[in-house]
């Protein structure tokens, strides 16, 4: 019996389903959140970027700022890869379908191992996260027997 796995995500939740078969539906595994992803830059940040002073001739550099909205929806993906590889590494899936807004799917892509990549069989720049388990199964029905 093949299980598969569906991981539907955007930048601040996720959610994934199992599928053992044909007519077995979808069984929701895990949900993800990340509130940390819905805040404003300006709540993320802690202070200014950094000063620091070169030696020479009196000129000063900027480090450039790092988007911190940006940095939370790494630490996400990290986090949603960490558990997809814990699941592959103990067999629970055979195949993967991901479906995530684009921008974020691109992170998880970054993430992913080729391990994890080898068993991607759908992706999908879509946001399915507030989509019911029906209205999911509705949106699948090309990729997989519910």
């Amino acid at each position: 019996m093949t299980t598969t796995w569906i991981l539907v995500a955007n930048a601040s939740e996720a959610k994934l389903y199992a599928n053992t078969g044909i007519n077995k539906g979808l069984e929701k595994v895990a949900a993800f959140d990340h509130p940390n992803s819905r805040k404003k830059n300006s709540d993320l940040m802690t202070d200014r970027p950094g000063h620091m002073q070169s030696s020479g001739n009196g000129h000063s550099s900027r480090q450039p700022a790092s988007d911190p909205k940006q940095h939370e929806h790494e630490i996400f993906a990290r986090e949603i890869a960490h558990h997809i590889e814990q699941g592959r590494t103990g067999n629970q899936y055979q195949r993967l379908i991901v479906a995530a807004e684009p921008h974020f799917r691109g992170l998880l892509n970054n993430t992913f191992s080729a391990q994890v990549h080898s068993l991607i069989s759908e992706s999908l720049d879509k946001d399915y996260t507030k989509a019911t388990q029906k209205e999911l199964a509705v949106h699948l029905e090309n990729f997989i027997y519910l």
